[in-house]
C-alpha cells in the first residue's frame, strides 16, 4: 500500500479507503462486529490506514463498531465520518449542514466513536437552506476547538465546492481538503465539473461506488442471467438507475478485460478508478461484507490496467463533455500557436 497527502494538508492516507457502511446489522445486510473486525484486520495488514464512516451508516452502529475496533491503536488511523443527513424526519433541524446540526452531530459521533477528535469530517450532502459562510465558519470553529483536524465535502455541485473554498481561503478559515463523489466506469459524469474542481483546488477525491452498486462484480452482462438477489436486483431504484443497455455493455467490456487478465471483474473495476489519477488525486473507497471479499478487493493493488485495456473501456463508457468543454474554441483563442506554448505546471486537458 502506498500513501497520498490529503488535499493541501500533510495528513498521509492510504491509496485505498475502507468503507464501513457494511459494518453493523441494523439494515439487515451488513457484517456483525466480529466479521467487521476481520475486514478491518485484512485492510490493516495490507497497509491501509484510512477509514470512512458516517453518523447515518447502519443507524450509528457503524460508528460504534469502528470506534471499538480501533480503540487500541486510535492514533494510527485516519478516521473520517460525516454529518448532514437527517436523523429525525419530523425535526427540521435534525438534518442539514447548519451550525446547530453540526454541533449536535459531531458530539454524537465523537461519543459513538470513542474518540476526542475526527481526522476528516465530511459534510455528507449540501444543504440548500444554509449559507455557505455559516457552514465554513462552523467547520473552522470545530477545527480550532480541536474536535476536527480536516474537513471535506460530499455529493455537492462543483460551483458550491469552489465557492466554499474560495470564501474559506479569503477569510482564513479551514478549506475543504477532500471531495467525495460516486465514480466508476459506468458513472463518469463527475469528470465534467467535479474532478476538474478537485484537481484545481488540490482536493483528494474519495470515490464511492467503484463497483456501481454490484453491477461491476461479474454477475451482470447482456448475455448473463440476471441475479435474483443483490443490491441492484432488490431495489427498483437501483435497477432503474443501473440496469440499462449502455451499462450492461460496459459490464460486458469489463468482464472481458477481467477474464483476459485472470482477475475478478471487481478488481478490474477498482483498477479502472485507480488508473484515473491524471484527472485528480483519487482514492477508491472499498467495502465488503466478509473478510474474504475484502481480501479479494485488496488484490487490486497488484492489478494495473494497460493502455490498451483502458482505451477499450473508455471507448464503451465515454461520456460527452458538454459545453463549454467540447466547444471547438482552441483555434479561436490560440490560433496555430497552442502546441508552441510551454506552460510548466499548467494542467490543460487535450
Amino acid at each position: 500500500m502506498r500513501y497520498k497527502l490529503l488535499g493541501r494538508t500533510g495528513i498521509r492516507v492510504s491509496e485505498l479507503c475502507l468503507g464501513t457502511m457494511t459494518f453493523g446489522e441494523a439494515w439487515g445486510w451488513g457484517a456483525a462486529k466480529e466479521e467487521s473486525g476481520r475486514i478491518l484486520e485484512a485492510f490493516a495488514e495490507a497497509g491501509g490506514n484510512f477509514i470512512d464512516t458516517a453518523n447515518r451508516y447502519t443507524d450509528g452502529e457503524s460508528e460504534n463498531i469502528v470506534g471499538e475496533l480501533i480503540a487500541g491503536d486510535r492514533d494510527h488511523w485516519v478516521l473520517s465520518t460525516k454529518y448532514a443527513l437527517n436523523t429525525r424526519p419530523d425535526d427540521p433541524n435534525a438534518g442539514g449542514s447548519h451550525r446547530k446540526n453540526l454541533a449536535r452531530s459531531l458530539d454524537a459521533s465523537l461519543k459513538r466513536l470513542g474518540t476526542d477528535h475526527i481526522d476528516l469530517y465530511w459534510v455528507h450532502i449540501w444543504d440548500a437552506f444554509t449559507p455557505v459562510e455559516e457552514v465554513m465558519r462552523a467547520l473552522d470553529d470545530a477545527v480550532r476547538a480541536g474536535k476536527v483536524l480536516a474537513v471535506g465535502i460530499s455529493d455537492t455541485p462543483a460551483w458550491l465546492v469552489s465557492q466554499a473554498n474560495t470564501i474559506a481561503d479569503l477569510r482564513g478559515w479551514t478549506p475543504f481538503a477532500g471531495l467525495q463523489v460516486p465514480y466508476n466506469v459506468v458513472e463518469r459524469t463527475v469528470e465534467r465539473e467535479l474532478l476538474p474542481v478537485a484537481r484545481g483546488l488540490d482536493l483528494t477525491v474519495t470515490a464511492w461506488g467503484p463497483l456501481a452498486g454490484g453491477l461491476l462484480t461479474g454477475r451482470y452482462g447482456t448475455d448473463r442471467p440476471r441475479p435474483d438477489s443483490g443490491r441492484i436486483a432488490g431495489q427498483s431504484s437501483y435497477s432503474d438507475l443501473f440496469l440499462n443497455e449502455r451499462n450492461l455493455r460496459i459490464a460486458d467490456a469489463l468482464n472481458a478485460v477481467a477474464e483476459a487478465r485472470g482477475v475478478s471483474t471487481a478488481q478490474a473495476a477498482i483498477a479502472w478508478v485507480r488508473a484515473q489519477q491524471h484527472r485528480a488525486s483519487i482514492v477508491p473507497i472499498v467495502g465488503a461484507r466478509t473478510a474474504e471479499q475484502m481480501a479479494a478487493n485488496l488484490g487490486v493493488l497488484d492489478v494495473h490496467l494497460t493502455e490498451e485495456e483502458l482505451a477499450a473501456l473508455d471507448e464503451v463508457s465515454r461520456i460527452e463533455a458538454g459545453f463549454p468543454y467540447d466547444f471547438p474554441g482552441r483555434r479561436l483563442a490560440y490560433g496555430d500557436t497552442f502546441d508552441l506554448i510551454d506552460a510548466p505546471g499548467l494542467k490543460i486537458d487535450a
